[in-house]
């Protein structure tokens, strides 16, 4: 694709819903553009897969991409950029753009001592955050904390079961002894339960990577000459399971006016 197309979509992808919370704010901030957003609900969730596993179920999605003429694609999901992105960055002529790298400038400058990471396991054990922060911000202690149970709470419409709100507080109270000052939510799924924490940490601020992500997508979109200023603006939705299941859990996050396209990669 020719990389000065400013009329090329632009992609996201992520295991569910999840991904619309960073979809949302770009589509405020780019309201010309034709957005694309695939959910590989057949493989949610992403963060208890391996390293092999996602780069192979990412490769499959860009190659999905490069097939409808975009221009970008959004990693909108912290798992996928932690595991995949270096392996697949220089294998494609789109724009990529991974969260967690893409705002680790941002969170390098916050003014504080103490960082917290709530995240999958798989993001987790990467120590993409802690790595990609601390080498712009060494001095900033990081303490991250996996929580493989809070995707699933979010895509099955758990939030107010007594089982998901224990699941919940047990990993805030192992947060608790390191007293960070504020929280990174990093996995785009987590933004949902911002409530549910503040219950039982309401003194830390909760930080949503996806608005400095949307702010940086724009920056770089216009900075590549890459925006689309006389569009229509168009979207269009595929899942790879479970349509009707992804149009209820959507509504958490914005409301789809599509049931999406199920499509087989």
């Amino acid at each position: 694709m020719d990389k000065s197309n400013t009329t090329g979509k632009i992609a996201f992808f992520d295991s569910g819903v999840g991904g619309l919370t960073v979809y949302k704010e770009v589509k405020k901030l780019l309201p010309y553009e034709d957005f694309l957003y695939f959910g590989d609900t057949i493989n949610m969730p992403y963060g208890e897969k391996t390293q092999e596993e996602l780069i192979k179920i990412a490769r499959k999605i860009f190659d999905f991409f490069a097939a409808k003429d975009v221009k970008a694609v959004v990693m909108a999901c912290n798992t996928t950029s932690a595991m995949t992105y270096e392996t697949l960055k220089d294998d494609y002529d789109f724009k990529i753009y991974p969260i967690i790298q893409s705002v680790a400038k941002v969170m390098s400058t916050l003014p504080i001592e103490r960082l917290g990471v709530f995240a999958t396991p798989a993001t987790i054990n990467s120590h993409a955050y802690a790595k990609a922060i601390n080498k712009l911000n060494p001095s900033l202690k990081i303490t991250e904390i996996a929580c493989p149970a809070w995707v699933r709470i979010v895509e099955e419409h758990r939030l107010n079961q007594p089982q998901s709100l224990m699941q919940i507080k047990e990993r805030v109270n192992e947060m608790l002894p390191y007293n960070p000052q504020k929280i990174i939510l990093g996995c785009t799924h987590y933004p949902y339960l911002k409530d549910i924490i503040k219950q039982f940490y309401p003194e830390t601020d909760l930080i949503d990577p996806s608005k400095h992500f949307a702010q940086y997508i724009k920056e770089d979109l216009t900075a590549s000459g890459l925006i689309n200023t006389a569009g229509k603006g168009s979207e269009h939705f595929y899942v790879s399971s479970n349509p009707e299941n992804f149009m209820t859990a959507s509504k958490l996050f914005c409301e789809l006016n599509q049931t999406p396209e199920l499509v087989t990669l």
